[in-house]
């Protein structure tokens, strides 16, 4: 298949030489959103992205990577006028809020069980809780660039893509199992899961083996014994587990 625009992230996320492509696409799309909302070209004060962050807000491990980003006055300018959206639907909560009575059966209801009714005011905490601007951005970006990974499969280019890399980490492994049973037809997917499970049990298995080897080293007889590939073994052991970079130092602004 022709390189188009719309393939080349994947492309280079597979000639990473990465534990998992998957991670690395992640990687990329939340960096370049963290330097969209708090970079050099001061996206936070176009008043079309403060309307959506003022609605939206950042859930609590976008907080922390915002403030690990080191913009002190565009997380200020962002809070400033995100305060101002908070404390007016605060005030409009507790403004329409009333105790709910407790009804005869709610009162013979063990502790701890819930109420039909759930409070208002928690229900519109709960709702806000999951409000975040990147992670709406990041999930929307995100999943084309799975559409992207079948259209390529479709096509042809992936295959030799999946073969050659260093498999996925479980948890985009198990994406890519749910996605292929609706993205590909019969005869593509008895093709496309031995190649993914193969890949994934070799991968899994070479992990394993740094790690055990890591662990090993610290065995004084192999004190003078080469590292083989083990001295990262942890970080990547974890990453094949659950995703993600472990060792990452905060991405901050340039």
């Amino acid at each position: 298949m022709e390189e188009k625009l719309y393939t080349i992230p994947l492309t280079e996320a597979f000639e990473a030489d990465d534990e998992c492509p998957f991670c690395y696409v992640e990687r990329k799309i939340e960096n370049d959103l963290l330097d969209f909302v708090l970079g050099s070209a001061s996206s936070y004060m176009e008043s079309d992205v403060r309307a959506m962050t003022d609605k939206e807000g950042f859930c609590r491990i976008h907080f922390k990577k915002m403030f690990d980003y080191g913009n002190t006055l565009g997380n200020g300018w962002i809070l400033k006028t995100h305060y101002e959206q908070i404390n007016y639907e605060l005030k409009k909560q507790i403004k329409m809020f009333a105790p709910s009575k407790t009804s005869f059966i709610g009162k013979l209801k063990k502790k701890g069980e819930k109420e039909e009714k759930e409070n208002p005011v928690a229900k519109w905490a709960k709702q806000r809780d999951k409000l975040c601007f990147i992670c709406r951005r990041f999930n929307d970006t995100y999943s084309r660039y799975l559409d992207t990974f079948f259209h390529m499969y479709r096509e042809g280019s992936m295959y030799s893509m999946i073969e050659k890399s260093k498999g996925f980490c479980l948890h985009h492994f198990g994406e890519l199992c749910g996605m292929a049973d609706t993205s590909l037809n019969g005869k593509q997917k008895e093709e496309f899961y031995p190649l993914l499970f193969n890949v994934m049990e070799h991968s899994m298995e070479r992990v394993g083996e740094d790690v055990n080897w890591l662990v090993e080293k610290f065995d004084y007889k192999n004190k003078d014994a080469d590292w083989k590939n083990s001295k990262d073994a942890v970080q990547r052991g974890m990453q094949k587990l659950r995703g993600g970079y472990p060792a990452d130092t905060p991405h901050k602004k340039v």
